[in-house]
């Protein structure tokens, strides 16, 4: 299994981890400190090591903030999470409050005392955030001192750092050489007048220098870090355990090889009297102290990696197309088998194996290999479908009983690329409401799938699209429409996303996820998510403006159960039967003979 069920969290144990912080917050003679969910990369997905916050709390999501002060403590997290947050964490010791709404700056700002002493690991906190939070400190006639991090104190049993082996990412697989990739980001270094850039976004190294690995749980990542000079050889700094022999040789050719230890004296060195692109969202303070006391300028802008990582070529796009392919046979029949089952015979960690079965399966029989999943399965039925980002465990597992919504949104990662994909299915006989909030949901994925738009479109201009239906019967969700998708790399990718806040304009070549969703707490969770890549589009006649839009990368049957035709428009139905049409012409030839009986009644036209 490439995931397990163990509840990972118990908030009693809050109070005494609470109390074991303060003491060390008084040895420090800190009034607060600040505990974010954050790695020494910014990683969304963290390390075992470094889940401090969750340790501390019980809230184990992928984004989240604490402050800890001497007589309270609050959590924050965004809406994707209050849910979960309630269930995570015990209430006696913890608030939470709205990480969007009331950010923890904000919070510095209105509650620390003047003279107050804030203390903070500097490799947690990015240039930018410790300027925010300098900022606010400020406001308030407060300091901020950076210390040793303080949870690593009191975690006795802290799990070691990673040392996941090192693998090559085929040319065939990454479209392009490493040679090529270094000798395109020295250009953008030139072009910023900088004579180096620092990288420590692991997804940012595992591009450019055409690796992968496994220190990240479900992320094909490796921890590291790296100066790239505008001319010369790359540094890479990276725990040479990781590296098998055929590694090591091909690392070798194209940079320095360091061990971590050496980073400070090597970027000290480096450095010194040179001016250095750092992206403020991603390099720790600590890091641009060291060049700041070396000489160097630090000259801000964004990591040089992310957008030609994000804009895929014609390997990665055939690949992806491969790897979807592949997974829809997959999700077929893991909804053909799950359809045959009696209600209430099947339960959350049950679905989420099984599927997890056929993926290897499938991956196998199609001469391929399921390398992880995308992320933990989210297998939630009924009201566990409600909290977004769900994680079943032994203690919430539920059974999918007769008339409920049952919600899968889950992943695999290939070789040649990264899947996700969201369904939500009847079991028995569906609540009437559900059916119609079903509907408008669908609704805003069509209008999605369905968009031409101009060039310079951003993710927050195409936002409503996907919310109008829902919006014109007062409700809407809490979480993103859209986020990018990595390369057999981050199931979450930047720079573009479709949301209230996706400013980032889409570029052919992206991949992007289509997911509107509904959520009515306690009852049950709708989400439909399907990956789409950015593509230009044809020109209607008459037409003069270059036009982009969604090509559909998922290949899946959406619930025919849960779809009140009377409320779709003709060119609604039109976009669900062709897709629906081609989901049977593409899977058909790969599934069994069951799964093509289920697979032509999921799919026929409506």
């Amino acid at each position: 299994m490439f995931q397990n069920f163990d509840v990972t969290s118990d908030p009693s144990n809050g109070r005494k981890r609470l109390a074991a912080l303060r003491k060390e917050m008084r040895r420090k003679k800190l009034d607060h400190y600040l505990v974010p969910h954050a790695d020494q990369h910014q990683n969304e997905y963290l390390p075992k090591h470094a889940e401090r916050l969750s340790w501390l709390t019980g809230f184990f999501g992928s984004a989240g903030f604490a402050v800890i002060s001497l007589k309270q403590a609050v959590v924050f997290v965004d809406s994707r999470y209050t849910l979960q947050l309630r269930e995570q964490v015990d209430p006696k010791s913890f608030k939470g409050a709205n990480l969007i709404d009331t950010p923890p700056t904000n919070w510095i700002t209105s509650n620390a005392k003047k003279r107050a002493r804030i203390g903070y690991d500097p490799w947690l906190l990015t240039v930018g955030q410790h300027e925010r939070f300098l900022k606010s400190a400020k406001e308030a006639g407060a300091r901020l001192i950076a210390c040793p991090n303080l949870i690593d104190r009191i975690w006795p049993d802290q799990p070691a750092p990673p040392l996941g082996r090192v693998e090559i990412h085929d040319i065939s697989h990454a479209g392009k050489s490493a040679a090529d990739k270094i000798r395109e980001i020295q250009s953008a270094i030139s072009a910023k007048g900088c004579n180096h850039c620092l990288l420590t976004d692991p997804a940012s190294l595992c591009w450019l220098f055409n690796i992968r690995g496994s220190d990240v749980m479900h992320n094909p990542l490796v921890l590291g870090f790296a100066v790239v000079p505008a001319k010369g050889r790359p540094h890479l700094f990276i725990d040479k355990r990781k590296l098998t022999d055929d590694a090591n040789t091909y690392l070798a050719k194209l940079v320095m090889l360091h061990p971590p230890s050496a980073l400070k004296a090597r970027l000290t060195k480096l450095t010194s009297r040179k001016s250095v692109l750092c992206d403020p969202n991603l390099v720790a303070s600590k890091l641009a102290d060291i060049i700041v006391k070396a000489g160097g300028k630090i000259v801000r802008g964004r990591d040089p990696v992310v957008l030609p990582r994000a804009i895929k070529n014609d390997v990665e796009i055939s690949g992806t197309r491969n790897a979807h392919l592949r997974d829809g046979v997959a999700v077929c029949r893991f909804l053909s088998w799950l359809d045959a089952q009696i209600p209430g015979t099947v339960d959350e960690i049950g679905a989420a194996k099984q599927l997890e079965q056929f993926r290897v399966t499938t991956a196998k029989n199609m001469d391929s290999e399921l390398k992880e999943l995308s992320f933990d399965t989210i297998s939630g039925a009924g009201p566990n479908g409600a909290i977004v980002h769900y994680r079943v465990n032994e203690a919430t597992n539920r059974a999918l009983d007769d008339g409920t919504l049952y919600l899968n949104d889950s992943g695999g990662q290939y070789v040649d690329g990264t899947t996700d994909i969201t369904r939500t299915i009847a079991i028995g006989t569906p609540p009437k409401q559900a059916i119609e909030d079903f509907t408008l949901v669908l609704k805003g994925h069509i209008a999605l799938a369905l968009a031409r738009f101009p060039e310079g479109t951003r993710g927050v201009d195409l936002d409503t699209l996907a919310r109008k239906a829902l919006w014109a019967e007062g409700k809407d969700y809490g979480h993103g429409t859209g986020h990018g998708v990595g390369s057999y790399l981050n199931v979450h990718e930047g720079p573009q996303s479709i949301s209230k806040r996706g400013m980032e304009p889409l570029l052919p070549g992206m991949i992007i996820s289509n997911e509107p969703g509904y959520y009515v707490e306690g009852e049950y969770g709708i989400r439909i998510e399907n990956l789409v890549l950015v593509r230009e589009a044809e020109i209607p006649e008459g037409g003069t403006t270059p036009m982009h839009g969604f090509e559909t990368l998922t290949l899946a049957p959406i619930d025919l159960r849960l779809i009140n035709a009377e409320m779709l428009s003709s060119g609604e139905r039109n976009w669900l039967n062709t897709y629906h049409e081609r989901v049977r012409n593409e899977l058909t030839p790969y599934v069994g003979n069951d799964s093509k009986k289920w697979l032509a009644t999921a799919t026929k036209a409506i």
